[in-house]
């Protein structure tokens, strides 16, 4: 338990930090690339940018869902796959991260951007969610079938 615990504060821990030095870098001093663009965005929505300014939406349905992951999570971490405990736990730190701006900003700050791409401007948060729903999709697909059989 303590791994997770951990997984999911030096997520949190990272992204705060990340986002302070976006505030206080880029807003007025964007750094571009070949490669990756680190400018300030503030993103009242969901992943690239739906659901514009719904707010209590996304604070509820953060709070449901990282109850609901903690619930699993404490019922089943003893006997699920270390895989798989390791994806809940970057799911719930990105979430918080997330969940942290949109309660204390009213928005969520984004900063990273690739140049090379038309893709939306993301975050370290987002990086965490992604690699855990990564990691979930793999652990699906490849381990849980292999456990059913």
């Amino acid at each position: 338990m303590t791994l997770y615990i951990f997984i999911i504060i030096l997520g949190l821990i990272a992204d705060r930090i990340s986002k302070i030095y976006a505030i206080n870098n880029f807003i007025e001093n964007p750094y571009f690339t070949k490669i990756i663009n680190f400018i300030y965005v503030e993103n009242r929505g969901a992943a690239f940018g739906i659901l514009q300014n719904r707010r209590i939406f996304f604070v509820i349905l953060t709070i449901l869902v990282v109850i609901g992951i903690i619930i699993y999570f404490i019922k089943n971490y003893k006997k699920n796959p270390k895989l798989l405990n390791i994806a809940l736990s970057l799911l719930v730190s990105g979430a918080l991260g997330n969940f942290y701006d949109r309660i204390f900003h009213s928005y969520v700050v984004d900063f990273i951007e690739f140049s090379f791409i038309n893709f939306p401007v993301f975050n370290i948060a987002d990086v965490l969610i992604t690699s855990g729903s990564v990691l979930m999709i793999i652990y699906i697909i490849f381990l849980e079938e292999k456990k059913e059989k």
